[in-house]
């Protein structure tokens, strides 16, 4: 049994260390992680008026990618409707998107929360955006924001 679990662990760890973004382009239709729709879509004002009374709410946003991990399209910045920019990781890393998202407007299910993203976190995402030195050494303070853990994301246009 514990050979199993090693053997287990070992499998999960080559899978999330070796993951790579989907072959293709990001074309509306296109689902990522688990199967959403375009449907049921929360009102950014009431996600904010939940985050205001809970720690997370579990939900169903829109938006356009503004950013994403030119390396493997492990995170998204996202543009909500309020003109906002939420930080956008997958579900356990079991998936990621395509690189060239960037530009389209997707759908997002999952759980939003809000954050404070440390100096150090901050300087790590604008590393992999491939941001210049000075721009990453402009990052000083750390920073208050939505974010948002997706189980699935669905290209819309």
């Amino acid at each position: 049994m514990k050979k199993i679990i090693i053997a287990f662990c070992i499998a999960l760890i080559a899978k999330v260390a070796m993951a790579q973004p989907p072959a293709g382009p990001a074309k509306p239709g296109s689902n990522y992680g688990a199967k959403t729709t375009a449907e049921a879509i929360v009102p950014l004002s009431a996600v904010n008026k939940n985050l205001s009374e809970k720690d997370t709410v579990t939900t169903k946003l829109s938006g356009k990618v503004l950013a994403s991990c030119p390396k493997k399209g492990c995170w998204m910045n996202v543009e909500l409707a309020d003109k906002s920019q939420m930080f956008v990781k997958f579900k356990d890393y079991a998936f990621f998107v395509p690189t060239d998202i960037v530009g389209k407007t997707i759908v997002l299910d999952g759980i939003a929360f809000n954050h404070q993203t440390s100096v150090a976190e901050l300087k790590h995402y604008a590393k992999d955006a491939k941001k210049s030195q000075a721009e990453i050494d402009a990052i000083t303070e750390p920073k208050k924001q939505m974010r948002f853990l997706a189980d699935g994301v669905l290209v819309v246009k």
